[in-house]
């Protein structure tokens, strides 16, 4: 079924603020305006008629205003950001359209208004926001995970092990390199991240791919690594409902760019979907890609895929 997407648009917001590179600019407040449009699913607030499935524009205009008002900036630029990013922490908005604008600008020329606009997507924005950014076919993909224990294979230094567990997925991160590891544990007591812990595990050690443990993982996630004979301990180690989350080079990559360096390391066309194929698929595709391995485009295959079960989880 297709999304049913809404926007909700508030127009000429006015409040004090205090935003100016020179100091005596922040210390006397000055009217600002904001206009800002979000996006977002409209589908069960047009259902249910229920306020709480929809985002509330009069908390919007609240926050806006909380925000706008208790914060001394030097640029409008700043400003809008913050603004920005309260939203998308605090309302379930896919898209944010924002105009911030000082309406008595220190200006000897006469003019009604000067500002910033900016138009944010909640993927980039969390991209943004994390250190070290996730793959973006994750943050893409967030909303159709089901919460509960991840397992993040072939982890490294761990980007996407650290973003599952600041969305509160108890995570584990598996590697057989130990200093990759010791640095992800580190990193994740850092950030206070109790959510979260390492196993270095040699996943291609022998003839045989390591054994995982039965029906233990809700989500598993693999990014740019590719063992074929791990496939069935992957599917195993789902629970029924659970979620994988697979993206990696294909052959083109190979073909255009001669990365990774042999090209038994990517997967050949409809790959994944056979070596998945026990899983029923929620999104396939294949192709170039951008923000997936290293700066600029790279052709991969990227798929979400969910072992069966009671009460099969269902994104929309």
């Amino acid at each position: 079924m297709a999304s049913m997407v809404g926007r909700i648009v508030i127009e000429r917001l006015e409040f004090q603020g205090h935003c100016g590179v020179i100091p005596e600019e922040r210390q006397t407040p000055q009217p600002i305006a904001v206009d800002v449009e979000l996006e977002y699913q409209t589908e069960a607030a047009a259902a249910t008629d229920n306020i709480n499935h929809t985002v509330d524009y009069a908390r919007v205009a609240e926050r806006i205003v909380e925000v706008g008002r208790s914060q001394d900036t030097c640029l409008l630029e700043t400003l809008a950001e913050r603004l920005v990013g309260t939203l998308f922490a605090e309302f379930p908005a896919e898209r944010v359209r924002i105009w911030v604008r000082k309406l008595a600008p220190p200006l000897k020329l006469s003019t009604e208004s000067v500002g910033i606009r900016l138009e944010r997507s909640r993927t980039a924005q969390q991209l943004q926001a994390a250190d070290p950014p996730p793959a973006r076919f994750l943050v893409q993909q967030l909303h159709r995970l089901p919460k509960g224990k991840a397992l993040d294979v072939a982890a490294g230094s761990g980007r996407n092990a650290l973003f599952l567990a600041s969305h509160g997925f108890q995570v584990e991160a598996i590697d057989r390199d130990e200093q990759a590891l010791a640095q992800l544990a580190a990193t994740a007591r850092q950030r206070n991240l109790q959510n979260l812990t390492v196993r270095t595990v040699d996943l291609e050690k022998g003839d045989r791919a390591p054994e995982l443990p039965k029906e233990e993982y809700d989500v598993i996630v693999v990014f740019f690594y590719l063992y074929r004979s791990l496939f069935p301990a992957l599917l195993d180690a789902l629970k029924p409902n659970g979620v994988l989350v697979y993206e990696t080079f294909v052959i083109d990559n190979y073909l255009r760019h001669q990365h990774p360096r042999r090209w038994e390391f990517c997967l050949a066309h409809n790959e994944l979907l056979r070596l998945a194929s026990r899983l029923r698929v929620l999104h396939y595709d294949e192709g170039e890609h951008e923000g997936g391995h290293g700066a600029g485009a790279t052709f991969t295959a990227q798929l979400v895929a969910q072992k069966t079960g009671k009460g099969a989880y269902e994104p929309y």
